[in-house]
């Protein structure tokens, strides 16, 4: 008879207790659970404050360039004449003449704002009487129709230009440069015509 009550009471006394270990571990993986919810929770939340943050733009990109087939009533830029097209050349009779240089970047068959700028600006005879005893011009042209493509040595010629002034690849862009070589400024398209660039100059080079 002791046996049985001393088994009874056994049976009794572990009982609880099991169910006491039964439950804190179920417990502890709830709490383990509910971590690994709120980490992820606070992970996602994390990769949408990133996303939804504003991507960095180049100071001096222009409007959104658009592929010219698909404009009606833009015709590509022809080309500028009298402009030099070697970087080189261009920084040796800059320092000769003491003049600053205006470099030019764009894409004559393909930005919408190069072809605007070169029809505007710089193919205008105003901006021709400017500048000719005033700057010394470069134009460094990359098109995308294999018609215009330039030959393999004015390639050269303008990717060691980009490599220097236009590493960001912006287009249209044109560069500042005083005759020692230094970059004073670049600038995007400028809307105004001649008249509207030439003031930009002149705050740029005060003696011009």
């Amino acid at each position: 008879m002791r046996a049985f009550i001393l088994l009874g009471l056994t049976i009794t006394c572990f009982g609880p207790a099991r169910a006491q270990k039964a439950a804190n571990v179920k417990s502890e993986k709830a709490k383990t659970k509910t971590t690994a919810t709120s980490s992820t929770a606070v992970a996602k939340d994390k990769a949408v404050a990133v996303s939804n943050e504003p991507q960095p733009v180049s100071p001096v990109a222009s409007a959104p360039q658009v592929i010219m087939d698909a404009t009606p009533g833009v015709v590509p830029a022809e080309g500028l004449t009298g402009w030099l097209t070697d970087l080189g050349a261009a920084q040796a009779q800059a320092k000769a003449a003491n003049r600053p240089i205006v470099a030019v970047f764009s894409g004559s068959d393909w930005c919408k704002p190069c072809i605007m700028y070169e029809q505007e600006v710089f193919a205008k005879p105003e901006f021709a009487e400017y500048a000719k005893d005033k700057l010394v011009l470069a134009h460094f042209d990359f098109p995308r129709l294999k018609k215009n493509q330039p030959s393999a040595a004015q390639l050269k010629l303008n990717e060691a230009a980009a490599a220097q002034l236009n590493r960001e690849g912006d287009f249209p862009l044109a560069v500042v440069i005083a005759p020692d070589g230094k970059v004073l400024a670049k600038t995007g398209y400028i809307a105004g015509g001649p008249a509207a660039f030439e003031a930009y100059l002149k705050k740029v080079v005060p003696s011009l």
